[in-house]
């Protein structure tokens, strides 16, 4: 163990001049395998160090900590010394070793998802998102940690935070792909349907060579949402890679003929189709958006009557997509139109129910800085877009490549000199 007390030393020593870190950190390299070996006595030499001023110390130390199974006794001090540590530790020192800080977050989260406790892990990864980041603008590995646990938790606006900022740098493709299956699953809980679709639209139509789970689970809630939202399925956008194109139907074949039957806009129909493919939605954890599939239903064939009628009576709506009672349909038109879904007045007097063209003319100042707005992200895309391009087409190993695919010529592929210029 006198080689720990040394190594604790050096890091009291050496944290506190940012000059030394560098050389702090060729130490504790060198010294991983007396850390492993003594990994379960390491808490006594832990208590000596400041996450905030001895971080990379600290990080090594604890992540070493960490490895060997924690005892049932030692839980609650464990969890606490790695939310202290979160909390408190140098980003420019966690970074030098990213490594070792996503490993001993990763730990962090499976415990607590064990002790069934993933609450508390929400706030400290959140933390530890944000120092792992070089900017707002990079995905980390522990960003489809943190929206799994705030799934788990059922936090889900705590995971809006990160599903707001603009992803732009992505290390491994696996993390893009949990990352936006994760952010459909958080935005469903929310009810922000629209949100959701386009974080399953990334993932069914991210580029992939191998057809993988994650997509085909994915696109199996992306049918669903489309038919809530949407009420049909949108085609597969020619960037779509071309295995997911073929494949994605073949996986996914019961949604897809749950969306032919949705067509047909016949209740009775989509019911019976539901209740004789229960056991499947059930084994794919999707009865619930199922459920939801099957009540959007009504909302869709009462769409359908605004595009044939101008007036019409609660009792033909209610006859027309087969409501109970003229109370049901009204109480449906009232959510429609408090929702946006249409636009219609009810007669209490008579029961009758006029249809109306979209009100929106515009023209509003609300509407006009909106449009700017949306105009404005646009602008600032494109200029990121231009310059990633340049990026890469000034990348060596990209120039090199795209030399060796270029066809060579020959003087003979060009024509020759016309006669009239010799």
């Amino acid at each position: 163990m006198d080689s720990v007390e040394a190594l604790v030393a050096h890091i009291q020593g050496l944290s506190g001049n940012p000059t030394e870190i560098s050389h702090l950190h060729s130490i504790l390299k060198q010294s991983e395998e007396t850390l492993r070996a003594h990994a379960s006595n390491l808490a006594p030499y832990i208590e000596q160090l400041q996450p905030s001023i001895h971080s990379l110390g600290y990080l090594y130390l604890l992540e070493a900590y960490s490895c060997v199974p924690v005892p049932r006794e030692n839980v609650c001090s464990f969890h606490a010394c790695v939310v202290g540590f979160i909390n408190s530790c140098s980003a420019e020192q966690i970074r030098i070793v990213p490594e070792k800080f996503i490993s001993l977050c990763k730990r962090f989260k499976d415990q607590v998802i064990q002790h069934q406790l993933p609450i508390q892990a929400v706030a400290p990864f959140m933390t530890a998102v944000r120092k792992l980041q070089a900017s707002h603008e990079q995905l980390t590995t522990l960003h489809s940690d943190y929206l799994l646990l705030c799934l788990l938790s059922k936090c889900y606006k705590a995971g809006t935070s990160i599903l707001n900022d603009e992803i732009l740098e992505i290390d491994q493709p696996r993390d893009f792909f949990l990352y936006c299956y994760y952010g459909g699953m958080i935005n469903i809980g929310l009810k922000q349907f629209r949100k959701a679709l386009e974080c399953f639209h990334n993932v069914v139509t991210a580029p992939m060579t191998p057809i993988n789970a994650i997509a085909i689970e994915a696109y199996k809630k992306y049918i669903l949402v489309s038919l809530i939202h949407q009420g049909q399925i949108p085609t597969f956008p020619k960037y779509t890679a071309s295995s997911a194109q073929r494949s994605l139907k073949s996986y996914a074949q019961c949604y897809v003929e749950l969306a032919n039957c949705y067509a047909t806009g016949k209740y009775s129909e989509l019911e019976a189709f539901i209740q004789s493919n229960m056991e499947k939605f059930q084994s794919d954890n999707n009865l619930g958006l199922v459920k939801q599939v099957l009540s959007s239903l009504y909302k869709r064939n009462i769409q359908r009557l605004t595009q044939t009628y101008l007036t019409l009576s609660l009792q033909d709506i209610a006859k027309a997509v087969h409501l109970s009672t003229s109370k049901e349909a009204e109480m449906r038109v009232l959510q429609m139109i408090q929702g946006g879904d249409i636009f219609a007045t009810i007669n209490q007097k008579d029961g009758m129910v006029s249809f109306h063209e979209d009100p929106e003319q515009y023209k509003t100042c609300e509407m006009i800085l909106q449009i700017d707005s949306s105009i404005q992200r646009l602008m600032g895309l494109s200029q990121k877009l231009t310059a990633i391009e340049e990026h890469i087409s000034c990348d060596p190993v990209y120039v090199t490549k795209i030399g060796r695919e270029r066809p060579r010529f020959d003087f003979d592929d060009f024509d020759s000199v016309p006669h009239k210029f010799l």
